[in-house]
């Protein structure tokens, strides 16, 4: 399972480079973003197994960046924000997050979830259309 690709999104730089260094070294490679601009011009050069991704940034914010990346990918999302209500929590989940982690987080606890997700998400069947296989 090692080896996998995460970007990690979120404004807070501190946040942003423990948590990269934590997850790069239990075997991840990860690439790390401030925004959702910077997301999506990563985007655009492929896509990562998994993404962090906040909700309270400045510009576009980490629901709308959700939003998106379910309507143009399977990509896995894992929300991580201060934002630790119940009907964010739900919000987030119907915007097509796979996961919700609140602030302050164990990192451990992160590395679990994400490592779940990526169990489940990996063990998926390829999509089939019509006569066209379709693999991640």
């Amino acid at each position: 399972m090692q080896n996998e690709h995460i970007y990690i999104v979120d404004d807070n730089k501190d946040i942003r480079d423990l948590t990269g260094r934590y997850l790069g070294d239990h075997g991840f490679k990860i690439s790390l973003a401030k925004d959702g601009r910077t997301l999506r011009a990563m985007i655009k050069h492929g896509l990562p197994d998994l993404v962090v991704l906040d909700i309270m940034m400045p510009g576009e914010d980490g629901l709308s960046l959700c939003r998106f990346l379910r309507e143009t990918s399977d990509v896995p999302v894992i929300l991580l924000t201060a934002m630790a209500d119940e009907t964010a929590r739900i919000i987030g989940l119907e915007m097509g997050a796979d996961d919700y982690v609140v602030k302050p987080f164990n990192p451990r606890e992160l590395l679990a979830r994400i490592k779940s997700v990526l169990r489940r998400t990996k063990s998926l069947p390829p999509t089939k259309i019509q006569d066209i296989e379709v693999s991640k």
